[in-house]
């Protein structure tokens, strides 16, 4: 089992965790990601990409949003508890060299992810553009660390409670008029899509890391599927980045939503356990 170590609530509903996994640290390259289970019995499985890792300490480091059953349930783990089950490092690393200027942004969560690989393209040698957007400024997530990386950083908010007022495809638009070498995006799949669609007609390489339906990880359930360049590719194994210029952003939308019913009655009723355990407690 998988020893959390340090838990940070970065807002409401947005946590940094830190836990053990030696091997996982020691192994994991940018880009990839891990799958947890916190019940062996009957919990599921969900993907969650790798923020940061320690392979001298042996830790991994993950942030995430509490916004179904399992994340919530993780959410409610403090240090020194166990996450049961951690599998990785599971996907296809990115692929680092130095392409010149490379511009990243990231869209809430997706900052997290957006991590490893803008540090790796800094190391390559790499002009690092860093673009961060999210609602408002309490959403903003890793400023410091991305601002330890980038050439430039630029903060965008919806309502202008921080940083620019504008999506990130507006610095982005501005940034491919000076002909980066490559983008790379990391975020909701509705950001990916636009932020693909704003490089697309300046013909930059754009990479984009999907997170989709996943239940085993290993390209046996077919469960992440999506559809990139006319042809099936599973996100697990093939990914989880891609050309952005090739995904169908709207059938891996359509299929995001198959299970939202069942999903919205699991999380409808781990918060009544949750509020019911929390009494107890008192």
């Amino acid at each position: 089992m998988n020893r959390i170590i340090e838990k940070t609530q970065l807002s409401q509903e947005v946590f940094r965790m830190t836990f053990e996994a030696p091997d996982i640290a020691r192994e994991r390259k940018p880009g990839q990601f891990i799958i947890i289970q916190l019940d062996t019995e009957y919990g599921e499985r969900i993907p969650l990409t790798i923020a940061d890792a320690d392979s001298e300490k042996g830790t991994v480091t993950i942030i995430f949003q509490a916004v179904g059953k399992t994340t919530h349930l993780l959410a409610s783990y403090e240090p020194g508890q166990h996450i049961e089950n951690v599998l990785g490092p599971l996907g296809q690393p990115t692929h680092i060299e130095n392409f010149g200027t490379a511009v990243c942004v990231g869209g809430g969560i997706g900052v997290a992810p957006l991590h490893p690989i803008a540090q790796a393209l800094e190391k390559a040698g790499n002009r690092v553009i860093i673009i961060i957007g999210a609602r408002n400024k309490e959403l903003i997530i890793m400023e410091e660390e991305m601002r330890a990386i980038a050439d430039e950083l630029i903060i965008c908010t919806d309502d202008g409670s921080y940083g620019r007022k504008a999506l990130v495809t507006e610095p982005l638009k501005e940034q491919c008029e000076k002909n980066p070498d490559l983008a790379v995006a990391i975020g909701p799949p509705v950001m990916m899509k636009f932020c693909a669609e704003t490089t697309r007609p300046y013909g930059i390489h754009t990479v984009v890391s999907l997170n989709t339906i996943m239940v085993d990880g290993t390209g046996m359930c077919g469960g992440c599927r999506v559809t990139v360049g006319g042809e099936t590719r599973f996100v697990c194994v093939d990914g989880p980045e891609f050309d952005g210029h090739l995904v169908d952003f709207d059938n891996m939308i359509r299929r995001l939503g198959s299970y939202k019913s069942q999903e919205d009655d699991a999380h409808h009723k781990c918060h009544l356990d949750l509020k019911i355990e929390a009494e107890k407690q008192k």
